[in-house]
């Protein structure tokens, strides 16, 4: 080998890390994640490394093959209307919106960026895709539940508060989830033998309670929406000091101090969602992904905060939990 061939082969082989590096630059892809909860909520912590557990058992790598722009709105509207158009502006592969609630500001940034949604009630009827099985769009996700499931919460109240006969509804009642709720809970409280009073999230929640705490009988149901996940601590105080047994629609309620409560799994949708953001990575489209539904339902109970309010758990529902804190 001559000196010229030499040096010739040293400079290919010096060219071979840039080339390396330059393709990989050039495969690294980019997702947006706007969650409507705040940054130093342990429950929406467990949401997204439960997203980012996904996508690295998809074979992605943050760092190296992936990059991830996350917003967090903390429950304000002007926040998620103003992230959804920063995340669309970055032009990301793919936006994870953790929840219904941030999924009209991103459907008003971009038509075309693919989202995927998680914790979404009836995105049939708020308009996000044409159907479950063919969404048809740029959207597509995990539904977090059918308002039906409000009747558990009222059946469970009676079961594990029989003396109930008035029952205060915290709900948001300009989403439309929260009136779906709340027509499914009237659908079924005269025959619970139960007496329904609204109290919206957005209004005077404190002097409501209140009120309706001065007579006696009382019980609690706190309706799912995003407001309530992210001031979950002041509603479960609320029901503590005014003694009110209370349902609630997630298991971070109860492990903040909550009585009990019924609904799916909200960590388990946020790792299924990773597959669908990989599929879609991979070149599928969001309009041929089906809607999928939760999975998991589970009941928990806090036996601390039963035995505050005086409450005797019946040994049947304690035999069917799926968790119980003591």
């Amino acid at each position: 080998m001559n000196r010229r061939d030499f040096i010739t082969l040293l400079g290919g082989a010096a060219a071979w890390p840039l080339a390396a590096r330059a393709q990989q630059r050039e495969h690294m892809r980019r997702i947006g994640v706007l969650m409507p909860l705040a940054a130093d909520d342990p429950e929406a912590q467990s949401r997204v490394a439960a997203f980012a557990q996904g996508l690295q058992q998809s074979g992605w790598t943050i760092g190296r093959n992936v990059r991830i722009d996350t917003r967090w709105a903390a429950g304000d509207a002007e926040r998620i209307r103003k992230y959804a158009a920063e995340l669309a502006a970055l032009a990301p592969d793919v936006i994870l919106a953790g929840g219904g609630a941030v999924v009209p500001s991103l459907l008003q940034a971009t038509r075309t960026v693919p989202i995927v949604f998680t914790q979404t009630p009836d995105p049939v009827g708020a308009g996000f895709v044409n159907s479950l099985a063919r969404p048809g769009g740029n959207v597509t996700g995990f539904t977090t539940f059918e308002y039906g499931i409000s009747a558990k919460w009222l059946e469970l109240l009676k079961e594990i508060a029989p003396r109930v006969t008035r029952a205060a509804v915290i709900r948001d009642a300009a989403i439309a989830s929260g009136t779906g709720q709340w027509g499914a809970l009237q659908s079924v409280a005269p025959s619970f033998g139960v007496e329904l009073s609204p109290v919206n999230m957005r209004g005077e929640i404190e002097r409501s309670i209140s009120t309706f705490a001065r007579s006696a009988n009382g019980g609690l149901i706190v309706a799912a929406s995003t407001l309530a996940i992210v001031h979950r601590e002041p509603i479960i105080t609320l029901a503590a000091r005014h003694k009110l047994p209370a349902v609630y629609s997630g298991r971070f309620f109860v492990t903040a101090g909550g009585l009990t409560s019924y609904g799916p799994d909200s960590i388990d949708p946020h790792r299924r969602a990773a597959g669908y953001v990989d599929r879609i990575l991979k070149g599928e489209k969001p309009a041929d992904l089906p809607v999928q539904a939760p999975t998991k339902y589970e009941t928990v109970i806090n036996l601390t905060t039963a035995k505050a309010l005086g409450l005797d758990i019946p040994p049947t529902l304690l035999a069917r939990a799926d968790e119980v804190i003591e």
